[in-house]
């Protein structure tokens, strides 16, 4: 059985996940941890809960999804994988920081880029990849099927969807990959998203305004 823990982080009020089952492996998914209250939290949970960290996933690359990068990596060894397509994003973030007064530690590159679809294992668990860009240029969300749930970064909020004004976005294009990539999901699955509380599809299809 998949578990879910979530972190509310850094001044965007970003929403990082930690993903684990019983094999107690677990996957750290848009570390957005900024001040050492915030990186205690997650350790701690971690830790308190005996999990080990096996993955460091990225739905997309705009700052306040990568600002924990360095951090698992410091504590875990872990590197990031994302899209290849988000690489310009991760790149550009050292430039715009400092000039929105945040300190950013530099993310290590990938290892390993994750293509657009396919599957990621940890533990029991295997994560569908879904290729939803619009939000940014190649974001990814995370499916699992077996317990209906999704990862959905900044692609899908409750009544509300990702902003497209930010350097890759398109909102014609978010709008075809969240009605033939999200919408195809069934109704009961939960929608985890980048910020604020999860929705379902099934509430989004009758209750998003910008989807009607």
């Amino acid at each position: 059985m998949l578990h879910i823990k979530s972190f509310v982080n850094n001044p965007y009020q970003e929403n990082t996940y930690v993903l684990f089952d019983d094999s107690l492996e677990c996957a750290i998914i848009d570390p957005g941890m900024y001040t050492a209250e915030e990186q205690n939290k997650v350790a701690s949970f971690i830790s308190e809960n005996q999990l080990k960290p096996v993955l460091l996933l990225n739905t997309h690359c705009h700052i306040d999804h990568v600002l924990g990068n360095k951090f698992v990596f410091d504590q875990y060894g872990l590197k990031p994988q994302f899209n290849e397509g988000e690489l310009p994003l991760l790149a550009a973030v050292p430039g715009y920081a400092p000039q929105m007064g945040i300190r950013y530690e530099v993310s290590p590159l990938p290892e390993t880029f994750l293509p657009d679809r396919g599957t990621v294992k940890f533990g029991q668990t295997e994560l569908e990849l879904i290729f939803a860009p619009g939000h940014s240029p190649a974001h990814l969300c995370f499916y699992s099927a077996n317990d209906h749930i999704l990862i959905g970064g900044d692609v899908l909020f409750r009544e509300s969807i990702g902003r497209t004004d930010l350097p890759g976005g398109d909102s014609a294009q978010l709008i075809r990959s969240i009605e033939e990539k999200l919408f195809t999901l069934p109704d009961l699955c939960i929608v985890y998203p980048g910020h604020g509380i999860e929705t379902t599809i099934g509430y989004e299809k009758q209750n998003n305004p910008f989807l009607t």
